[in-house]
């Protein structure tokens, strides 16, 4: 899978919602890359390309990161995103780490390492 497109995100993304919602996802949280509306296709695009980024500055110190503050990159990104695309999004798109639910923030950090894998192939 070619990094930037934002096809390793959403994959992880996938993956770690089976992995970690409680219950039966929304239909949405899993569909696949041709289903995603094209704001959500950027966004992952965008956070991709961000940790990419964060990965290659960081000279390999990124792997010192905790799993928490590798998640919180994740979703602080992903909030930019979601002010990006909308102008007044609801409170839940936007809300900090602290405010999200256990099986989203698990699986940011899911999708940090997954990124960080694939840029190191």
């Amino acid at each position: 899978m070619t990094l930037g497109t934002g096809r390793v995100f959403r994959e992880a993304w996938i993956a770690g919602v089976r992995r970690h919602f409680p219950g039966e996802p929304k239909a949405g949280y899993v569909a696949p890359w041709e289903e995603t509306p094209e704001w959500e296709r950027e966004a992952a695009a965008a956070v991709e390309g961000q940790v990419c980024d964060f990965v290659a500055v960081s000279g390999g110190s990124a792997a010192k990161l905790t799993r928490e503050q590798r998640g919180r990159f994740v979703a602080l990104c992903w909030i930019a995103q979601i002010h990006r695309h909308f102008d007044a999004p609801k409170p839940g798109y936007v809300a900090d780490w602290d405010a999200l639910p256990e099986w989203q923030r698990e699986t940011d950090a899911d999708i940090f390492d997954a990124v960080e894998r694939a840029a190191a192939v």
